[in-house]
């Protein structure tokens, strides 16, 4: 078990696990997951970590095909600047691994921004902590696993 899938069975909301062989060499984590899985990109979402220009840090999760906005993102999150934050910086204050960020469970909480397409979907994947595994689960109780919001935040 991971802090994410923990995270989901401690508040009792429906979700679904999806393991797959993770190919070390292959470095664009989310498409892979949706083409082993056979589901569409639509549906696979990346958890990205962002560093505002007050070096508070926030998560943006995004359709796997989709490029995140930083304008978007710091508007939202009330800052004039953000930047993809530092590998050690993500890996620290989440407790995972690139590639198996996931937005549930992490070390320390932090400010969630969903983008709004994730509500077009019954339900949606996110890394369940691990390259390799993905949990599916409705965006609203991703939004109240995390304290997220929804908003447009892609480019």
């Amino acid at each position: 078990m991971t802090p994410a899938i923990n995270t989901a069975k401690k508040m009792r909301i429906p979700f679904t696990v999806h393991q797959y062989i993770h190919d070390p060499d292959r470095g664009v984590y989310g498409k892979e997951a949706a083409e082993k899985l056979g589901i569409a990109e639509e549906r696979v979402f990346k958890t990205l970590v962002v560093q505002l220009d007050d070096s508070s840090l926030v998560v943006g999760v995004i359709p796997v095909a989709s490029m995140l906005s930083m304008k978007r993102i710091a508007k939202v999150a009330g800052a004039k600047k953000a930047v993809m934050a530092d590998r050690a910086v993500v890996e620290r204050s989440t407790g995972y691994v690139l590639g198996g960020v996931s937005p549930l469970g992490q070390k320390k909480r932090i400010q969630t921004v969903i983008d709004f397409s994730a509500g077009r979907s019954p339900t949606i994947y996110v890394s369940a902590g691990r390259r390799g595994l993905e949990i599916e689960l409705k965006a609203a109780d991703l939004a109240m696993l995390t304290g997220g919001s929804f908003a447009e935040i892609c480019q």
